[in-house]
């Protein structure tokens, strides 16, 4: 069967499409160096309309509003011009009341579509522009090392790895954060108290990397403003040892943090990166594989969740004291210790 992969690579190439959700203006160039930050593209997702009856507005009749109407459809208006008059002894007018673009004029009405703020779409990979897409953004490409997690609130920063986690199961408490972290990238294992959070936010951190969090926080660290990308997912899941040993190992160096949602249909998940130069050409690498022995895999479900092992053969069917049957391995966990786990329960680390 075939085995979704979470990456956990050393040294890689990573290509990712930064897409906007509507149709927009692409403001980056093939060739172009970005940074995470950086905007490559942008779109009025939600434009605002007035409706303004000159007719009413004039005292006239719509047929004599039209007449007096200055401006036609696809014209651009600054807030204050003109749109019809002066009319009678108190030179009545009538003016748009921001921005914008008339749409329609008639009937002694005119529709003016005003600009919103524009959604922008920033770059979330630090690397080259290797593929424009028209109207809709761009494909970057970078090279270091790539760590996935299951589940991001959606925000994208940069900044310098700080590791507070000693283990992969430590819990992270409110008197950890100090303001000698602000601006940092913080690693840690486990969160249970809001007031972690709380004080992330305040210093404030760059982000926040996790193994596990409980799913009481998730609706707080939704809505913060710093990505938090959680490694496990929601419970008391320990921080699987090969993203432990390489997040670890790279501390002090920048880390770009992408926490988008996981959604496999359109192959986005949150993902941090580790930029470094590299001269050879690598291979992408695959986004999905086949189960086999000597590979090496991760848990996904209770009991040994997070756990990292090798697959030393595969079961066509095995009955499971739940009842379930289905295909299932045998792994050898990092202990030593060889237990049988179903394939669905495990994916690849490559």
């Amino acid at each position: 069967m075939l085995a979704p992969i979470t990456h956990i690579l050393p040294f890689t190439v990573i290509r990712r499409e930064r897409i906007l959700p509507g149709r927009g203006k692409v403001l980056v160039r093939a060739g172009q160096r970005v940074s995470s930050l950086d905007v490559i593209a942008e779109a009025n997702l939600r434009p605002e309309y007035f409706l303004l009856n000159v007719a009413r507005g004039l005292g006239l009749s719509p047929e004599r509003a039209d007449q007096l109407i200055q401006c036609q459809a696809g014209d651009h208006l600054a807030e204050g011009d003109m749109i019809a008059g002066p009319v009678g002894l108190a030179r009545r007018v009538v003016r748009t009341p921001s921005d914008g673009q008339v749409v329609l004029v008639g009937s002694g009405q005119v529709l003016i579509e005003v600009g919103s703020k524009p959604f922008q779409l920033q770059a979330g990979v630090p690397g080259e522009v290797v593929e424009l897409i028209p109207d809709m953004g761009a494909t970057i490409e970078t090279s270091g090392a790539l760590v996935q997690g299951v589940w991001g609130n959606g925000q994208i920063d940069f900044g310098v790895l700080v590791v507070l986690a000693k283990s992969t199961d430590q819990l992270l408490t409110p008197d950890q954060l100090d303001v000698s972290f602000r601006s940092s990238i913080i690693l840690a294992a486990r969160c249970e108290d809001q007031e972690v959070l709380k004080n992330a936010e305040e210093l404030p951190l760059r982000g926040l990397i996790l193994g596990s969090m409980s799913a009481s926080l998730a609706p707080i660290a939704a809505r913060m403003q710093m990505p938090v990308i959680l490694l496990e997912g929601f419970g008391n899941i320990p921080m699987n040892t090969a993203a432990f040993k390489l997040l670890t190992t790279n501390e002090r160096r920048e880390v770009a943090l992408t926490a988008e949602s996981w959604d496999p249909s359109i192959g986005t998940r949150p993902e941090i990166i580790i930029p470094m130069p590299g001269s050879e050409r690598l291979s992408l690498p695959q986004e999905t594989g086949t189960f086999s022995p000597d590979q090496q895999v991760r848990v996904l479900r209770a009991p040994y969740a997070g756990k990292v092992g090798v697959i030393l053969g595969l079961r066509g069917s095995v009955v499971f004291p739940s009842g379930l049957r289905t295909r299932a391995a045998d792994v050898r966990l990092e202990s030593g210790h060889t237990v049988v786990i179903p394939l669905a329960n495990l994916d690849l680390l490559a």
